[in-house]
């Protein structure tokens, strides 16, 4: 056995209704099975927090199945090897598992995890934000989906998020035009500053159709959408014809009950072409090697920037998750979960 015998995880207990309450989740205090052939120990350093977690621990209709009330809440991590029996890893490799837990230590298939090689200047967190989901995420919506070329206007809501913010900034390294939705005047600021993006709009102070008006005279090309609700509205009435969305998220939804409300106006579907696309980036993950081969220089050489925001320690995992739906939080947000350095 490992040094470290016991493990923290949290569990669901029970399907939230709204918002997550502190009785919804458990934490608990468990025993590591035994490795299995080709099966690794893993001391997971930091948890990816996502809106989809908030689906996942609901019944609704999804992408992936539910996690069962009484299972381990689902999530991708960032980890070190400290057992290993299997020939691909050894103690000390960091990996990067998509599918492990909410828990201190996982026990994974070895096929089931990658391993992260270090890149210089880039840390350790950028494998589960600009250059892990978050990136890949951005990178298919905004060119496999959106199909973003030179000279678009492009609007993106969520705009100063992990996925959004990286978003924009790929649409500008292609050339388009580019304004971001985001709320209060320091993420506006952001984005026009340090990113780059051409405006910005802050919905919690403005008319978010007026602004459009004024930024987009011309109407808007392709629509990253990750909010949905009003917002979504108000960016789909101004769609040009052949317009696109890209469908990444729809926040403004995840914690109500019951079916979410589409476009007010679905005629304009047909009367401007429109082409409205959700996706999930597990369906592009055959392109991922093709998006890291373009992401990767242009975050180390500087044209992309981003931000990773670690909320440190495992039992901070419910008020971390509430960050995300508060807006309490700087990009990418993480739980870290135990020190990068040791075994």
């Amino acid at each position: 056995m490992s040094s470290i015998e016991t493990g923290l995880r949290w569990q669901l207990k029970r399907r939230p209704q709204g918002a997550v309450q502190a009785d919804d989740l458990e934490l608990a205090e468990f025993t590591p099975e035994a490795l299995g052939d080709d099966q690794i120990r893993v001391r997971n350093i930091y948890l990816s927090l996502d809106p989809t977690h908030r689906l996942w621990m609901s019944d609704r209709e999804q992408y992936l199945p539910p996690v069962e009330v009484g299972a381990v809440m689902r999530g991708s991590t960032v980890g070190m090897v400290t057992q290993s029996r299997s020939g691909r890893f050894k103690p000390g490799d960091l990996v990067l598992a998509g599918y492990a837990g909410w828990e201190s230590l996982s026990t994974l298939k070895a096929r089931a995890v990658s391993p992260i090689q270090a890149l210089p200047g880039v840390p350790l967190t950028a494998s589960l934000s600009v250059l892990g989901a978050t990136g890949l995420t951005a990178w298919f919506g905004m060119t496999r989906v959106g199909q973003v070329k030179a000279g678009d206007t492009v609007v993106v809501s969520a705009a100063a998020g992990a996925v959004g913010s990286v978003a924009g900034q790929i649409a500008k390294l292609r050339g388009a035009r580019v304004i971001g939705i985001a709320g209060g005047p320091d993420k506006c600021r952001w984005l026009t500053g340090e990113l780059g993006f051409d405006g910005a709009i802050d919905y919690k102070n403005e008319d978010v159709g007026a602004r459009l008006d004024q930024l987009c005279p011309d109407g808007i090309d392709l629509d990253f959408e990750n909010v949905g609700g009003a917002i979504m509205d108000a960016v789909y009435a101004r769609l040009n014809t052949f317009g696109r969305m890209a469908l990444c998220g729809m926040i403004s939804g995840y914690e109500k009950e019951g079916p979410v409300a589409g476009p007010a106006d679905f005629s304009r579907i047909l009367m401007r072409r429109l082409k409205i696309e959700g996706f999930v980036v597990i369906d592009h993950l055959p392109h991922a090697q093709q998006a890291l081969d373009e992401l990767t220089p242009w975050v180390m050489n500087g044209q992309i920037k981003w931000k990773d925001h670690v909320v440190p320690g495992i039992e901070n995992a419910l008020d971390a998750m509430q960050r995300l739906f508060t807006g309490r939080h700087d990009g990418k947000l993480l739980l870290g979960i135990s020190p990068e350095s040791g075994t």
